[in-house]
């Protein structure tokens, strides 16, 4: 029988000798009891930002009104550009915010195949997250003739380590996982990057495995090909070391509502390599990316820089929360949070093979942790009503990927050793009682 209380001396052990434990006091937390796993998904409200909107909508835009543009609005963008670079390990002038992700990746993936329109190729995998490849698939339809030819403009290679064929259509290579949807295969990709690749675009820490891959690796071995790099680091931002500048990254982008605390909906960011600044034009030409845009000429001339890459007015309220919610994340560092980060996954992996993999559980993650972000799946069959019990019943708030994937994000500023021990505790009483079974295997909108 499972010794629980030898469970929660060491997670209590734990959580005395952790760092970075006062920082759960920096966010808002009206109900201690619940266990909140999905800080992949929507990490939790810093305190400092409840203040920071008051701020704005009382004294900005209820006092301020359209002066606020003159104080701080018009040059956010780039403002918290900078503060996130020294996240991303990216020097001066090379990110800002703005926009969504996807309509980020639209911008930085049309620039990069408009770039060397010779090249057709475009490598990805099953891993990305399906935005990601649904923003791929309309570019490459809109850059290629619809014919009538399989996808209407473009196609999935069947075989990547042929060359392409004789029309010039884009043609979107997706590598497959190596073992069970945990691990891309490497080898694969490396065979499918050849001299007609245009662009090699994965997420850093895959959605549902948290697969990390190796930037630094990957990038080089495009460059050798003389394609270009483009990284989501949806969910890595925040939550791993990323060194965009050291690893010769040619583009990035990413979301601001996971680890960076952004709240719902909050504006995305992108990175562009200095060095093709100036040889790239977002395919999308708004004021915002005007190079004198109160000067109001009726012809589009790109700002200089990074800057270029801006479309329209910012969501004000957002960006400037967003900004606030900053503060606890570059107070901590980033060495200090992946360090618990490890912890915490290496824990929560080894209570799935302790607790979880007698009750038909295993482990849906890479077990090196030098290969895995700051989430973790594990899988059950019936993963789905599990985790519909987890929420309604147990309070818990993982989420569900398909076909079986129960993700557990572990944010470390403010999750516990305790609430993962807690959390376990749960899921394993869902699964002994049995309080799944009473749940619709159809599945609700989100999941």
């Amino acid at each position: 029988m499972t010794n629980f209380s030898t469970f929660r001396e060491f997670a209590a052990q734990l959580d005395q000798q952790d760092p970075l434990a006062s920082y759960r006091d920096q966010f808002f937390v009206n109900d201690p009891d619940l266990i909140y796993l999905d800080g992949n998904s929507l990490g939790r409200l810093p305190k400092v930002v409840i203040e920071r909107i008051q701020k704005a909508v009382e004294e900005e835009w209820g006092t301020d009104l359209i002066r606020g543009w003159n104080k701080g609005w018009w040059d956010s963008p780039t403002r918290i550009g900078e503060r996130i670079a020294s996240l991303l390990g990216a020097a001066e002038g090379q990110v800002v915010v703005g926009d969504q992700t996807s309509i980020n990746l639209f911008k930085l993936a049309t620039a990069a195949l408009t770039l060397d329109p010779e090249k057709k190729r475009i490598i990805t995998d099953t891993f990305n997250f399906p935005s990601d490849l649904y923003i791929l698939q309309g570019i490459v339809k809109l850059l290629s003739p619809s014919d009538g030819r399989v996808g209407g403009g473009f196609r999935y290679a069947e075989n990547a380590t042929q060359p392409s064929p004789p029309y010039r259509d884009h043609e979107i290579i997706r590598i497959d996982a190596q073992d069970d949807d945990i691990t891309p295969d490497l080898a694969a990709l490396e065979n499918a990057i050849n001299e007609d690749t245009a662009l090699v675009t994965l997420s850093h820490v895959t959605f549902k495995s948290g697969y990390l891959y190796d930037m630094q690796y990957i990038t080089e071995l495009a460059h050798r090909k003389g394609a270009l790099v483009l990284w989501d680091l949806s969910h890595s931002a925040g939550a791993v070391p990323i060194e965009l500048d050291k690893c010769h990254v040619d583009f990035a982008i990413g979301c601001t509502y996971k680890y960076l605390n952004g709240g719902p909906g909050a504006p995305a960011f992108l990175y562009v390599n200095k060095s093709l600044q100036n040889d790239v034009t977002s395919p999308i030409w708004g004021w915002w990316g005007q190079s004198n845009p109160f000067e109001f000429d009726l012809d589009y001339q790109p700002a200089p820089g990074v800057q270029r890459f801006l479309a329209g007015t910012a969501p004000m309220l957002s960006t400037l929360a967003m900004e606030e919610a900053l503060t606890p994340l570059l107070d901590a560092g980033i060495d200090a949070l992946r360090s618990k980060s490890i912890l915490m996954t290496d824990y929560a992996s080894y209570l799935t093979d302790t607790l979880l993999a007698p009750l038909g559980f295993s482990l849906g993650s890479p077990r090196d942790s030098t290969r895995r972000g700051s989430h973790i799946s594990i899988r059950h069959e019936e993963g789905y009503r599990i985790n519909r019990a987890l929420i309604d019943e147990m309070n818990v708030i993982p989420d569900f990927r398909e076909p079986d994937n129960i993700r557990l994000g572990f944010a470390p500023l403010y999750i516990s050793f305790t609430d993962i021990r807690e959390g376990f505790d749960r899921i394993s009483r869902v699964v002994k009682e049995k309080r799944h079974e009473k749940y619709p295997k159809q599945r609700l909108t989100v999941t």
